[in-house]
């Protein structure tokens, strides 16, 4: 990795950043990561590793050697396991690489860690179309399945979490930001127009009433801050329709309309 960083090192020194090309994308690295990394000892730390080991590496690699990974797996103990990945490059930025790498690592990890209080214990909770949540006493770590996903929420350590998850603020507004992206590459397509890439920036916040022009009364309320950016050879027409679909997403729509909590103890 440092061959692709140390032709920019005399710039890395001098500004404390700069824009690096790895794998065709660019990156910004800052002084603190290029002195980390040459302070590394890999082969050192990978022969003294006490731990199951799994290497994934494509040969097809144009980043990094497949030699540099079969030099480390002669290294490490066992057990351990090497996965060659076919045609795949350093990213793994085709789908189908990136999904095979997850199934691959979820079936090996099984055999060396015990999920019996993980995936088995949180699998009671669902129910059929449900949304069902679990928090036991003494924590703020909350369990969250939904159909056939496992979520994690949790509070930051400074009001007294351990910042395992986002917080019950991050998932709503991050529900937000999936359900506008979502919205407008639907709309986009069907207009068959090139928008490439959708990224929505969101920040929650609480403001007294009479700071709005808009409100009324001297309550506190609650504001998202969404910023859009929308990738692709767009013309200034696509660009303003689009933000105004944004706003019809329906989501957006549930929370402007604001929404009523009907509230029952489970018997």
């Amino acid at each position: 990795m440092l061959k692709h960083i140390e032709a920019s090192a005399a710039e890395i020194e001098e500004s404390g950043e700069a824009e690096v090309q790895i794998g065709g994308r660019p990156f910004r690295v800052k002084k603190q990561f290029l002195d980390d990394l040459r302070a590394q000892h890999v082969e050192e730390v990978v022969s003294g590793l006490d731990a199951a080991v799994l290497f994934m590496h494509s040969p097809f690699d144009q980043v990094v050697g497949i030699d540099n990974a079969a030099r480390l797996y002669e290294m490490a103990k066992h057990p351990k396991s090497f996965v060659s990945l076919h045609d795949a490059d350093h990213l793994l930025t085709d789908s189908r690489d990136s999904s095979y790498v997850a199934a691959v690592l979820a079936a090996w990890v099984g055999r060396y860690v015990d999920l019996q209080d993980g995936p088995a214990d949180v699998d009671e909770l669902r129910e059929t179309k449900r949304a069902v949540t679990r928090t036991r006493s003494g924590t703020f770590h909350t369990d969250i399945v939904i159909r056939d996903h496992i979520l994690v929420a949790d509070e930051p350590a400074s009001v007294g979490g351990e910042d395992a998850g986002p917080t019950p603020y991050d998932l709503l507004i991050a529900g937000l930001g999936a359900c506008t992206s979502m919205t407008l590459q639907m709309y986009a397509g069907r207009k068959e127009w090139p928008l490439e890439e959708v990224r929505v920036s969101l920040k929650h916040r609480r403001i007294h009433a009479k700071d709005c022009e808009d409100c009324e009364g001297d309550e506190r309320l609650d504001v998202v801050d969404r910023e859009i950016e929308l990738v692709g050879p767009l013309d200034d027409e696509q660009r303003a329709r689009l933000m105004e679909i944004a706003d019809r997403c329906p989501v957006h729509k549930t929370l402007e309309a604001g929404v009523r909590v009907e509230t029952t103890e489970k018997s």
